[in-house]
């Protein structure tokens, strides 16, 4: 009994909301129609805002997202935003108010014998009789049962009519998601490639820079070794060995450094979890780690989700003046990863922080990335990434 009277509860809550969003889309009408007059793109991009606001709203309440299509650019391609925008403007409020009616009729028949000797004789309370006796007023609780009962029924059907309507018409067609999602790989495979050429750069770039410096170092000293040899100088000799022994040893640890920055030795070792510990333990700024419900990903997945991590607490300790951040990671569907700093916030994908690297790390696996930053902070950065990548 409890579940149904929560679903009234969210029926009623979805229609009075549904009547609202009516009742402005019937207000808007007349200047969505001179801003047509004047700019049709204008035009067209608000009516696609609009219902995509309603696509949201219906996916949340039905909990099956409706895709969101591209922005239209001709007339023709956006008449299905513009026929809901004239029959949600027509029919939302009075099927929203239908909706909602029985529930609030009743409450309140509960709550009439409560006033209804306080409101004037001559205008008694009719619901739906005139109550003029403490008597008539007895009987409002039992109408209240009647009312109740009727809107089990009533008004999550009327909810799920709604949603049924919205969603036929709303719901791109079966050709256009196609595209969409060919659209998406297409970007997600430029992200990848994008991600994979700029990785190869970096590895490229520090061999050139670190480790090759380092082995040439190494084959200095072992010439400069082997002409005081031929001289039989050993005693200049053994000097010289240990430089050469420990350039090399330099050298291994840089390529040591470069083989953990392809794939992480770590994760192999501890899991993400215990690699993405470790990172935090060696983190500026105090922060804390939360997992819940986190399975093994494939290892690519969780290179990827080590590095974005890596990357966010970096940007966290130079950037975001934060005393705390904390660390999110888990998810039985895709992997989720969120870290949240109380820092000053603003934080910008376009001034150089990283978080573009990130993106185009996580859009490589059809993941997607959000970042909220308003100024004076929380900064918040979240990641999904498939399990299947």
């Amino acid at each position: 009994m409890r579940d149904r009277v929560l679903a009234v509860w969210r029926a009623g809550v979805f229609l009075l909301v549904g009547a609202a969003t009516g009742m402005a889309s019937l207000m808007a009408l007349p200047p969505m129609l001179v801003v047509g007059l004047v700019s049709r793109p204008i035009a067209l991009r608000l009516a696609h805002e609009w219902t995509n606001r309603e696509r949201r709203r219906v996916g949340a309440y039905t909990g099956e997202p409706i895709p969101e299509p591209a922005p239209p650019e001709r007339l023709r391609d956006a008449w299905r935003d513009i026929v809901w925008s004239v029959v949600h403007a027509l029919t939302g409020s009075i099927v929203g108010l239908l909706g909602a009616m029985l529930p609030l009729a009743a409450v309140n028949a509960v709550l009439v014998p409560f006033y209804w000797w306080m409101v004037p004789e001559d205008e008694p309370v009719a619901s739906p009789y005139p109550v003029t006796s403490w008597t008539a007023a007895a009987f409002m609780p039992l109408l209240a049962v009647v009312y109740a009962v009727a809107s089990l029924g009533f008004t999550p059907w009327l909810a799920r009519a709604q949603t049924r309507w919205a969603r036929w018409l709303l719901s791109p067609p079966p050709g256009a998601q196609l595209a969409m999602r060919v659209a998406e790989l297409t970007a997600s495979r430029a992200a990848a490639l994008e991600a994979h050429g700029a990785e190869l750069r970096r590895i490229e770039r520090d061999l050139h820079d670190d480790t090759q410096n380092r082995i040439v170092a190494v084959a200095m000293h072992l010439g400069i070794v082997e002409r005081a040899l031929r001289r039989d100088d050993l005693t200049a000799a053994l000097p010289l060995v240990l430089k050469a022994q420990d350039a090399a040893s330099d050298a291994l640890a840089g390529l040591r450094g470069v083989v953990r920055s392809i794939y992480p030795p770590v994760l192999s070792e501890r899991g993400l979890d215990g690699a993405v510990a470790g990172l935090i333990a060696r983190c500026a700024v105090p922060t804390t780690l939360t997992v819940t419900n986190l399975g093994r990903a494939p290892a690519a997945v969780e290179s990827a989700a080590y590095f974005v991590i890596a990357e966010a607490l970096t940007n966290v300790a130079k950037h975001s003046g934060a005393e705390r951040c904390e660390v999110h990671l888990g998810g039985a569907d895709r992997l989720v990863i969120e870290v949240r700093d109380d820092g000053h916030g603003g934080a910008d994908e376009n001034d150089g922080t990283g978080l573009a690297g990130i993106q185009r790390r996580v859009g490589a696996f059809d993941g997607t990335t959000s970042i909220t930053s308003p100024l004076g902070g929380p900064t918040v950065l979240r990641v999904e990434l498939p399990y299947g990548s």
